[in-house]
């Protein structure tokens, strides 16, 4: 009976290791019409930016309909600097980012362009 026990503590304390490991993390979707060749957050109204996540894909930029999983990330609500080349930048204002959630930006989203 003990040793039925102890293997059952066993399995429930390893529990919470394995669904942790089967989380998603933040993912962010790019719904633009072009490439993403940066993202920067930065805590909502702040203007301090973070690095930039397109870095962490395979090929370092975020095409059209692509997920990339965020990192350094926490839930809250940020400002976003979007890159596309040629230098163009743009801000989204006030993402609402949550836990093991996709954030998405489209083209209706982004604001105060450059270029």
């Amino acid at each position: 009976m003990r040793s039925a026990f102890a293997v059952t503590a066993i399995i429930l304390s390893a529990l919470p290791i394995a669904v942790a490991a089967q989380s998603k993390g933040i993912r962010l979707w790019n719904l633009t019409t072009a490439t993403m060749t940066g993202f920067q957050l930065s805590p909502a109204g702040q203007n301090s930016w973070g690095p930039n996540q397109t870095l962490n894909d395979k090929d370092k930029e975020l095409d059209h309909d692509e997920r990339l999983k965020l990192t350094g990330v926490e839930p809250g609500r940020y400002d976003a600097k979007v890159s596309y080349a040629g230098d163009r930048q743009c801000i989204v204002r006030d993402l609402n980012i949550k836990a093991d959630a996709v954030v998405s930006v489209a083209d209706k989203d982004l604001k105060d362009c450059t270029k």
